[in-house]
């Protein structure tokens, strides 16, 4: 078999040598007919794997272009694609995942391999109890993994899986699952770091099917063998940005003024009681609560009005603002203003050592990681408010539990509560003059710029003329969401040291990533979006100015164009499915959810060509890390490519 396998990003230019194939392969699900051709096809994978850079994980693009190219010296069809991705992955991870043990292992499965239809577990959306369930093979399963000390989970392709790693309860996942499911369940994992191996089903269905048993037995019964770890791991700054928003972590880095803060556990302040870890949303504490029993299921614990009664009422904002910062979201401005310093003192807390050296990370750092979220969750606050959005992070927004005025003023806390961390001198600081007033400057420009894209998103949708131009949507992106990622990555690296050299290629980056990171939330829009939305098309009904809607006044005949503006107008009388029908109608007549997705392939073209002209390798990687783990495509229909006839904005 050939040797010539793709380059590292670290030894070349990722722009030409692994410029991802943007081609949909959802229908690349072929598995092999015979047991032997599948273990012949996998003795090649492991061959395959052996010969591949360990020091860096793969990404998905990576693994697809070893995959295809093992394929194509193999003389076999295209369609086994997914299936032979997936098995150069296990293989990759084998070794590592040897590392953990058992105790620390997650172990996934799917809902029933045979009797789907009359299976007599319990199933919730915390998964499924079938520990005593003869059905099928999954107790047999579950039995050995539990034997061996694996937290055990029947809830295949479940959103909590990351989440769970993050927290701190699993160092390594194992699983049984379709190929469609491993294809989207899997990907941001193996971006983390995180050992994981897994068992395609034998058909495209989780349901009804059935597994190569002896496989699965195989990888469950994967030895413990300690050893350092050899693959690099963005793992321990996640967890390092999770905790910042313990109770205790929180506490000491932003000292409550007034005396409450978040609750102690045992206070009667709030219903229930809350993890001093990461902030877990309710799906993650049922589904950690069926591995270990240690945490409470909650449901409903935000603080309300009646559980402030008798508090003291300067010191009920203090409460409100603690509790909307610590509960829900992905931490992850928090992450790269981390994982940026660390970049630039080397890069020790992705290696062998990693949650050492995270955890070595001075607290003045943290600070500025806080900040960051500080002013993130104080303008969710005010966009809920601007929008009138119903719930955020599963419970009812702050100005639905508290009033407007109220939501306002949390708001306008947090943004204080920002300031103070960074303009502040606190023991154990050690933080330069020059420093405080750069990280100050930074922080202070982007909150103008958000306020300005927020101000001009505003304006349109109040406005009576609601015909948009792409160009101008792309700078409202641009103003809204790129200063986020900016603020935080310049944070990281000014505080590890002189930024100068960096600043314009951290802008670039920002821009470019922010901008297509607003396009795909675009797309997932019509979609659905679990994190925060409740329904698919929820921008057309709230009258938000979207590049999908500009683009189809763009490319479609002044009738067309007519009836969409008429969605928008106040005297519409269309019902609300009516108008949503109609908008996704006239956007798949224009093209434009290919036409936006181009545009994402060009912003992202130049984000990655920034990041492969950085000089320090650790700060590369982390800039390909936030392309491949934050410019997630969604899966969805669209029209024949049609060619782009608009130019984007420079960056």
């Amino acid at each position: 078999m050939s040797t010539g396998l793709p380059s590292t990003r670290t030894d070349s230019n990722r722009s030409t040598a692994t410029r991802r194939n943007r081609r949909n392969t959802s229908h690349l699900k072929d598995v092999p007919e015979t047991l032997a051709m599948r273990e012949s096809l996998r003795d090649r994978c492991r061959e395959v794997a052996d010969r591949l850079d360990h020091d860096h994980p793969l990404t998905k693009d990576e693994m697809e272009q070893v995959a295809r190219r093992m394929l194509e010296e193999a003389d076999l069809p295209e369609g086994l694609l997914g299936w032979t991705m997936v098995n150069i992955s296990s293989a990759f991870w084998r070794n590592q995942l040897s590392t953990v043990p058992p105790e620390r292992r997650l172990f996934l499965l799917p809902h029933c391999l045979k009797h789907a239809e009359g299976c007599p577990a319990d199933y919730d959306q915390f998964g499924m109890n079938c520990k005593q369930c003869g059905a099928c093979s999954i107790a047999d399963f579950r039995s050995v993994a539990e034997d061996m000390g694996y937290r055990v989970l029947v809830a295949e392709g479940s959103p909590v899986v990351l989440k769970i790693i993050v927290g701190g309860y699993v160092d390594a996942v194992v699983g049984v699952a379709c190929l469609n499911v491993l294809e989207k369940a899997i990907d941001k994992v193996l971006l983390a770091g995180i050992p994981c191996m897994a068992v395609p089903l034998l058909s495209s269905d989780c349901r009804n099917t059935k597994v190569d048993e002896s496989w699965v037995e195989e990888m469950i019964r994967t030895p413990y063998v300690p050893a350092a770890t050899q693959t690099r791991s963005y793992v321990h700054l996640m967890r390092a940005a999770g905790s910042l928003f313990g109770r205790d972590t929180l506490h000491r880095l932003a000292p409550p003024m007034r005396g409450i803060g978040l609750p102690d556990p045992n206070s009667p302040l709030i219903a229930a009681p809350r993890r001093d870890s990461v902030s877990l949303e309710a799906g993650v504490n049922g589904a950690v609560e069926r591995l270990n029993g240690e945490v409470p299921d909650y449901s409903d614990d935000a603080i309300r009005p009646e559980h402030l009664e008798g508090v003291d009422p300067i010191a009920a904002t203090e409460a409100i603002a603690y509790d909307f910062l610590a509960r829900g979201g992905k931490h992850s401005r928090p992450f790269i203003t981390l994982a940026a310093y660390d970049a630039m003192m080397g890069g020790e807390a992705t290696c062998g050592e990693g949650e050492s050296k995270a955890a070595a990370i001075p607290d003045a750092v943290r600070r500025a990681a806080l900040s960051i979220e500080t002013f993130h969750k104080a303008s969710l606050v005010h966009d809920d408010i601007e929008d009138d959005d119903a719930y955020r992070y599963g419970q009812p927004a702050v100005h639905h539990r508290f009033g407007v005025a109220s939501a306002i003023n949390v708001g306008d806390y947090m943004i204080g509560l920002g300031y103070r961390l960074l303009s502040r001198n606190m023991l154990g600081d050690d933080v330069e003059a020059a420093t405080r007033v750069d990280l100050l400057d930074s922080l202070a420009a982007a909150h103008v710029r958000l306020s300005e894209g927020q101000g001009a998103e505003l304006l349109w949708r109040d406005a009576k003329d609601r015909r948009l131009q792409p160009i101008d949507a792309l700078k409202i992106y641009a103003l809204k969401t790129s200063p986020a990622f900016e603020a935080a990555l310049y944070s990281g690296v000014r505080m590890a040291g002189d930024a100068e050299g960096l600043v314009e290629p951290i802008r670039r980056f920002s821009r470019n990533l922010g901008v297509a990171f607003q396009i795909i939330n675009d797309l997932n829009d019509w979609i659905g979006d679990d994190s925060n939305k409740l329904s698919a098309g929820a921008d057309v009904i709230a009258g938000r100015p979207t590049l999908l809607w500009a683009l189809a006044l763009q490319h479609l005949d002044a009738d067309d164009q007519e009836t969409l503006l008429q969605i928008a107008a106040d005297d519409c009388e269309m019902s609300v499915s009516e108008r949503l029908s109609t908008a996704g109608r006239l956007y798949r007549k224009a093209g434009v959810f290919d036409l936006s997705l181009q545009l994402v392939d060009k912003h992202q073209a130049r984000a990655e060509q920034v990041a492969d002209e950085l000089e320090s390798e650790p700060l590369r990687r982390l800039f390909y890390f936030l392309v491949d783990t934050v410019l997630e495509r969604p899966e969805m229909p669209t029209p024949n490519t049609i060619q782009l006839s608009i130019a984007a904005p420079v960056a």
